[in-house]
């Protein structure tokens, strides 16, 4: 039995708006020092806790957590798309363990993931298909949310039930650090807007390029200084990270929702997924830092990073 853990951003404009060479260099340096840490773990199992950007969970319906038996990716912003392998024996194995630790999940027969999910799964394995995985939904985007106290607790009850599966999970967190995009607000939307918010699953395919091309739009504006949207907040990502890596978890439960947007974004709320992971893996003890990356890019309206960890002794 292993426990270890992967967190890095996600970005749908990776690939399509790209920052200077040397950027991207950076980049692909500190993932290939991920995936060379990923091949050393060599796990059996992925646990993967993603947000959704209103495309699997909407306001029809809106769990604060869900954990999936079986999934598919929509392949939205060039990432793969179709069947997730999810293990379901594992998928039930969590969920029950987490209900029974005190923490509400929904669990789904039918899950629908997006980049969020999908992405890291490409940038790490080459695909979503190659190893089998859990997929973890947490609420990053729609209002109202949770305390984060919640996510944390989420996350040691699903690193209980996974060091219990006696196998060589790795535990996988996808989500920005601070970023502002522009993802529509339910209180603050137009009526047809609300409606999507609603009940806007699968939309056409002229429709999502429409959607993914306004998207395109936003971030070359924020890239050339001409946009509104929220500046990166370098100084709150890097302390953020601090903390995860001091591994005092439990401080962050005095980091209100507000605080969250009014200091890196209302997409900032997507580092539950780097909580929850940095709770899962500190469930079984101490845990070590194996690498850490960071840089601010306003080509992706992301504040970056990339953080890799074990347990003490692996």
């Amino acid at each position: 039995m292993s426990l270890a853990l992967c967190a890095l951003s996600h970005t749908p404009v990776m690939g399509v708006h790209q920052p200077a060479d040397e950027v991207v260099a950076r980049v692909e340096a500190a993932l290939d020092d991920a995936r060379a840490f990923v091949a050393d773990v060599d796990p059996d199992l992925v646990v993967v806790f993603a947000p959704d950007h209103y495309n699997g969970f909407l306001y029809d319906l809106m769990p604060s957590f869900c954990i999936g038996a079986q999934a598919t990716a929509i392949g939205d912003y060039g990432t793969s798309a179709g069947p997730l392998p999810v293990d379901r024996a594992a998928a039930r194995s969590l969920a029950s363990a987490v209900l029974d630790a005190g923490v509400d999940v929904a669990f789904s027969e039918r899950m629908t993931v997006d980049h969020g999910c999908a992405q890291p799964l490409d940038l790490l394995f080459g695909g979503i298909d190659t190893v089998p995985v859990v997929p973890v939904f947490i609420n990053c985007v729609a209002e109202p949310l949770g305390p984060v106290s919640r996510v944390r607790l989420l996350g040691e009850a699903v690193g209980r039930a996974a060091a219990a599966l006696d196998r060589r999970v790795l535990l996988l967190g996808s989500g920005g650090l601070s970023h502002d995009p522009p993802v529509p607000r339910l209180t603050e939307a137009p009526p047809e807007v609300v409606e999507r918010l609603i009940s806007g699953r699968n939309p056409t395919p002229e429709e999502r390029a429409a959607r993914q091309d306004r998207v395109f739009d936003a971030a070359l504006a924020y890239a050339a200084g001409t946009s509104d949207l929220m500046p990166l907040n370098p100084e709150w990502d890097r302390r953020f990270l601090e903390v995860l890596g001091g591994g005092d978890l439990a401080q962050l439960d005095s980091w209100s929702n507000e605080s969250f947007v009014q200091e890196a974004g209302h997409s900032s709320h997507e580092v539950r997924t780097w909580i929850a992971v940095h709770a899962a893996l500190g469930a079984m003890g101490p845990y070590e830092v194996r690498s850490t990356f960071y840089e601010a890019i306003p080509e992706w309206i992301a504040g970056f990073g990339v953080t890799t960890a074990e347990t003490r002794g692996r």
